[in-house]
């Protein structure tokens, strides 16, 4: 759903010219975002209301990340994001890949995760609802032997089809 509004009013012999706009943009992941402008030449006035980063990104990935064992936010031309792929891919483990630059909402969701994580860095790897980091961390719990145990402390709990690579589930490569 998108919602447009524009208002412009000009006058010839009074200084204040008002400039207004609001846009309110929703895709059907759920993440939604308002902005707005207010601009008022001859009181040198501006204001913007909204935020780069929605609260409904925010909780879509805390949906996310609470319903799938291991959750990727990756961009497919990264070779970091492609790294954390391979090690997950190495050891048998099932993962959802959410892919920022293929997703309607990927710069919003990329902000929340900047918001949420401290980093905007990409990939985020989540295990069992915490993020451990990116690419090199996870190949880094991997090499330390770490990383086999992080997925099978939230192995049972997801029995789920998900949509991407994997539901969440974990069984080691024998």
């Amino acid at each position: 759903m998108s919602l447009y509004y524009k208002s412009f009013a000009t006058a010839f012999d009074t200084p204040p010219i008002t400039i207004t706009c609001v846009t309110s943009v929703s895709c059907d992941e759920g993440c939604a975002t308002t902005s707005g402008v207010d601009v008022r030449m001859g009181n040198f006035a501006s204001s913007t209301t909204g935020g780069s980063t929605s609260a409904a990104c925010v909780e879509f990935v805390h949906e996310l990340v609470s319903q799938n064992c291991v959750v990727i936010f990756s961009k497919t031309t990264c070779p970091y994001c492609k790294m954390a792929k391979n090690v997950f891919n190495e050891i048998g483990a099932s993962y959802k890949v959410i892919e920022l630059d293929e997703h309607d909402d990927g710069r919003r969701l990329q902000e929340a995760l900047a918001q949420m994580t401290g980093a905007r860095t990409v990939p985020r790897v989540f295990i069992n609802g915490n993020c451990i980091g990116g690419g090199s961390d996870t190949k880094q719990l991997h090499q330390q032997g770490k990383l086999v145990p992080l997925i099978n402390q939230c192995a049972p709990c997801h029995d789920r089809n998900s949509e991407g690579s994997g539901s969440g589930r974990f069984e080691a490569a024998q």
